[in-house]
């Protein structure tokens, strides 16, 4: 059995090179408080004895900080680094620690649960300096666990009428009009929706009048609504455009989504996805099928990932990167004890692409 290597101290590496304890911690901590010499004879003189620098536990203890950002995903793990959007708003959180020795902690906690006790041991085992809760439910139990503890938290996406928290995020209903009113023009009467996630109770098909009204996921609300908006002013009734939705956004459940909605709605000539990966799962179900696009279905996504961009999809662009660099920053003042802007709205933009044409005659 191997002996366990004795680690070398903070005060032994100071009395080797004679000067004080606070001096080396300085050489990590403070460099700007050193001369460039003596901090590389300290950096060197520990490397040589094998000083791996200050305990940061010890650290944490002493400054009641841990120099971590936890970031609440509703997501599994693995979709974190799967879907453009979330891997987009993770590099601008990261982004927005450059340079700061600070760390980025994911607390995933999934799409589907609902106990409160669970959600509160899991965020409260999170060791982290405060939260970045990114797109959840209204009156969801892991938002609602972070904020019994205390922690400075941003809100990004949703829930978007939680006034009391620092929000960052866009006007969602707004946003997804250029696509819709893009339908509209170009001739389109008969149109569905696909969605993701209305609410944290799953429902994969058709979306009633209810359940729109009162879905507690405020961004797939909104996109629905806005591009309803849009609609109406157009004399298309609500009452004819169906929408389904999916509670998981992944590429099978996308396609199954357009299947569904096509299957059921042959006349229709148009889909307006609130998403661009459900996109993606119509224009692989049109390819399976033998439709063109945007001969004979026309199809608009929302985001504006690099993928879609690449294809030519008919989009909204909106800010996902910025989004996550807004919400770090916007945190970091917050533990720094600095006043935060209480609400920032990102614009978005329109992407004409090549996936919108007049319905066939």
């Amino acid at each position: 059995m191997s002996k366990r290597v004795k680690r070398t101290s903070l005060a032994s590496l100071a009395k080797e090179l004679g000067v004080s304890r606070t001096t080396v911690s300085n050489a990590y901590n403070h460099p700007e408080q050193l001369s460039a010499s003596l901090r590389e004879r300290i950096l060197e003189t520990a490397e040589r004895l094998g000083y791996p620098g200050p305990d940061p536990t010890a650290r944490s203890l002493r400054t009641k900080r841990v120099n971590a950002l936890g970031v609440l995903l509703t997501e599994h793990l693995t979709y974190a680094f799967e879907d453009r959007a979330s891997l987009d708003f993770l590099a601008g959180m990261a982004e927005a620690s450059y340079g700061s020795q600070t760390s980025m902690t994911l607390v995933p906690v999934g799409p589907n649960t609902t106990d409160v006790l669970s959600a509160r041991q899991l965020v409260n085992s999170a060791v982290v300096d405060g939260f970045v809760v990114y797109s959840v439910a209204k009156n969801d139990p892991y938002l609602e666990a972070a904020k019994t503890r205390g922690l400075p938290i941003v809100i990004c996406d949703q829930p978007a009428d939680d006034f009391e928290l620092p929000f960052v995020g866009i006007d969602d209903r707004a946003a997804i009009a250029p696509a819709a009113r893009a339908l509209v023009d170009a001739g389109h009467t008969k149109i569905g929706i696909l969605c993701i996630r209305l609410d944290t109770v799953p429902n994969n098909g058709p979306v009633s009048a209810e359940r729109l009204d009162n879905a507690h996921h405020h961004v797939q609300r909104s996109r629905v609504l806005g591009a309803l908006d849009v609609f109406a002013e157009a004399g298309i009734d609500r009452a004819s455009v169906p929408v389904v939705e999916r509670h998981i956004n992944d590429p099978r459940n996308n396609v199954d989504a357009a299947r569904q909605l096509l299957e059921a709605n042959p006349e229709l000539t148009a889909v307006l996805c609130s998403t661009d990966t459900m996109a993606f799962g119509v224009l692989e179900y049109a390819r399976g099928k033998g439709l063109s696009v945007p001969g004979d279905l026309s199809v608009t996504g929302f985001d504006g990932i690099e993928p879609a961009l690449a294809m030519g999809l008919s989009t909204v662009i909106q800010p996902n990167k910025e989004k996550g660099l807004n919400a770090g920053r916007m945190l970091a003042s917050l533990l720094d004890d600095e006043t935060a802007a209480k609400r920032v709205l990102l614009e978005t933009t329109y992407n004409e692409g090549a996936t919108i044409a007049a319905p066939r005659a």
